[in-house]
């Protein structure tokens, strides 16, 4: 069974969401014959390789709310980060184009190191304030889980895998998807947003279900 998911390295209810969608699956019977599919999707395909407004400001201005409901927003997702045991320094996190990590994302997959790298990411601009936007800042990070450098550099120094991501956004469109995290079993079940555990172990049960149902199997 394949479980794709829609996200952003920035989005921190995508972070948030990571997090319990794995601890549904953990809980989850059939948890090892499940595929899990990181999907690209990038908040803001416009934005510069880095971003001086400060996040505060930006947030204020996306919502169209004061600075301080901003900063009551920001810490209503760092308190609901924290229950989920993740550590969000929104003080130091240095916002950027995605696209160039997303595109090391498609390599990682390729090796099987999809999911370490997204978390490693995640981790490194949520947690360590590591320039998202900027490709001297994601080399080490995917080197860290076991990309060669050579071969990350390959990518970054090229147009290689923009293509995949830009496929994954069409399908997004197509979908319908406008915000994430978004998670799709086998492209016939989808459910929008950082549901709880409880309700991401009911969308794999039954997305499973389904599975075995088509396949004549008893589930």
């Amino acid at each position: 069974m394949d479980v794709e998911i829609w996200s952003d390295v920035i989005c921190p209810w995508c972070y948030i969401g990571k997090r319990r969608f794995e601890a549904a699956l953990d809980a989850f019977e059939h948890r090892d014959e499940v595929r899990v599919i990181a999907r690209s999707f990038e908040l803001d395909p416009s934005a510069p390789r880095s971003l001086e407004v400060d996040g505060i400001t930006r947030l204020a201005e996306k919502y169209g709310v004061s600075v301080e409901q901003a900063r009551a927003m920001e810490q209503n997702i760092v308190d609901l980060a924290a229950a989920e045991g993740l550590e969000l320094r929104f003080d130091i996190a240095r916002r950027g184009n995605t696209f160039d990590a997303h595109r090391l994302l498609h390599l990682a997959a390729e090796r099987g190191l999809q999911w370490e790298l997204k978390e490693r990411l995640m981790r490194g601009y949520f947690t360590e304030g590591v320039a998202i936007g900027e490709r001297a800042a994601l080399e080490p990070l995917a080197s860290e889980v076991g990309l060669p450098p050579e071969d990350v550099w390959a990518v970054l120094d090229s147009e290689r895998y923009g293509e995949d991501v830009r496929e994954d956004e069409r399908t997004a469109a197509a979908f319908g998807i406008s915000g994430v995290p978004f998670f799709v079993v086998d492209r016939s079940l989808g459910i929008s947003g950082a549901q709880p555990p409880e309700v991401l172990g009911e969308l794999l049960r039954r997305g499973w279900s389904a599975a075995q149902q088509s396949s004549g199997v008893p589930a």
